[in-house]
């Protein structure tokens, strides 16, 4: 597939088949993820491949906003951060989570990233628990890592619609040379 094919296509996704995504997939995606640029080539981000169904679906929880979807997804990888290797430990995450999610297309995957940095649980409670404590409590996520993200993700039979036309000329300005 083209590169720009694989840009175009790329939609965050919310339903998944049950079918399971093989290893060796799932191993090509974190090969193309882990190839990811970093700040000063510190290498920072690191990823939990959850693929147990049940904990999948507990991790919906996280958030009670944004996230209930995540119950139908067979498979999660959370995207963390080595807050004391790298100051950009979000930025770099930020990158390595985009090329998973187009490494998703190319495999013939859906995708779908919810954020958790920063995010309660509840959104009436802002000041409560936070959805990163909550995967905390059942996830082995390390010590010194922070997670940024979690990237659901599946085969899907849903297609959805294009990108509205947008314009992207307002969004762009030039500084032109001679």
């Amino acid at each position: 597939m083209e590169f720009k094919e694989i840009i175009c296509m790329r939609r965050s996704v919310r339903k998944f088949k049950a079918e399971p995504v093989p290893r060796a997939v799932v191993e090509r995606l974190l090969a193309a993820a882990l190839s990811a640029p970093s700040s000063r080539n510190t290498r920072s981000t690191r990823f939990l491949v959850v693929d147990d169904p049940a904990a999948v679906a507990r991790m919906a929880g996280m958030r009670d906003y944004g996230a209930g979807f995540m119950k139908g997804a067979p498979l999660a990888v959370v995207v963390l951060g080595e807050t004391a290797k790298a100051d950009l430990w979000r930025e770099n995450c930020a990158i390595a989570a985009t090329l998973l999610q187009l490494a998703c297309v190319d495999e013939g995957l859906a995708s779908c990233w919810v954020h958790v940095d920063g995010r309660p649980r509840l959104k009436d409670a802002p000041d409560g628990e936070m959805a990163a404590d909550y995967l905390r409590s059942f996830l082995p996520v390390p010590d010194g890592c922070e997670p940024l993200c979690a990237i659901a993700l599946g085969y899907s039979d849903f297609v959805p619609a294009p990108l509205p036309p947008a314009d992207d000329k307002a969004r762009v300005t030039w500084l032109r040379g001679n």
